[in-house]
């Protein structure tokens, strides 16, 4: 089987996870309300750790520190000015919030990125492809649960949110095609790219999904713990998986 179909193979099983969502349509309504809030923390979380102990560490290692948290910046300042973008033109009488769009941008860099990592490592063995795309794959897992929570507390219908995770999550196979064809430009490409995702993230989670945290719990005791703790646990689930795999 050629290089090729091996790296199709891995971003078609890579972009199914979009479609994790599916699972709410047999949800009753409350209950889907209140995983949709957790869901929200647990994205924030998430995206923190993913940002600060995968694309950061992994960039710092290759790059210099000053080029990686330059990239960093531009990529949060970019996400700030994308975001001014939709509340100047969208967001007069909006039926989704802008941050939701945010998500959606910022998971289409990601999985882009993935795709182009799981194209380089099949380039150099199957073995190591098909380690890289179960590790892409288990990080993956939680963040596309989390988007989709994010999508449904933008006020996105099941159907739509489904449809935009999964179609952000096929992108996937987009960067594995882009990798297989320019390669020798993956590494170059890469560099920049990843620290400017964790920027998107990092901005994304402090700017738009904390701050809508803050809005769920209002002052409770109880649902500030709650909420506090879902939000760690995203956290020490990227932790856990980089320790885990390196």
């Amino acid at each position: 089987m050629s290089i090729l179909i091996w790296i199709l193979l891995a971003t078609l099983l890579n972009s199914l996870l979009g479609l994790v969502g599916i699972f709410s349509f047999w949800i009753k309504e409350k209950l889907l309300n209140r995983l949709v809030m957790s869901l929200v923390a647990f994205s924030a979380g998430t995206l923190l750790g993913g940002a600060f102990f995968h694309l950061l560490a992994e960039s710092v290692e290759s790059l210099p520190a000053m080029n990686v948290f330059g990239y960093a910046l531009i990529g949060f300042i970019f996400f700030l000015l994308i975001e001014g973008y939709f509340h100047w033109h969208h967001c007069k009488n909006c039926a989704a919030h802008p941050f939701t769009k945010l998500m959606l941008v910022g998971s289409g860099i990601h999985n882009f990125i993935d795709g182009l990592i799981i194209a380089a490592a099949f380039q150099v063995n199957i073995l190591l492809g098909v380690i890289s795309t179960a590790m892409i794959l288990a990080h993956e897992l939680p963040q596309e649960l989390g988007l989709f929570g994010v999508l449904i507390y933008g006020k996105y219908k099941k159907k739509k949110a489904l449809w935009y995770a999964f179609s952000v999550q096929a992108i996937c196979i987009v960067g594995g095609v882009v990798g297989f064809l320019v390669l020798s430009k993956v590494e170059v490409l890469s560099s920049f790219l990843i620290p400017f995702a964790a920027g998107g993230f990092i901005y994304i989670a402090a700017a738009d999904l904390i701050p809508e945290m803050h809005k769920m719990y209002q002052g409770k005791v109880k649902e500030t713990i709650k909420m506090l703790s879902v939000f760690l646990l995203g956290i020490l689930f990227m932790l856990g998986l980089k320790l885990m795999f390196g």
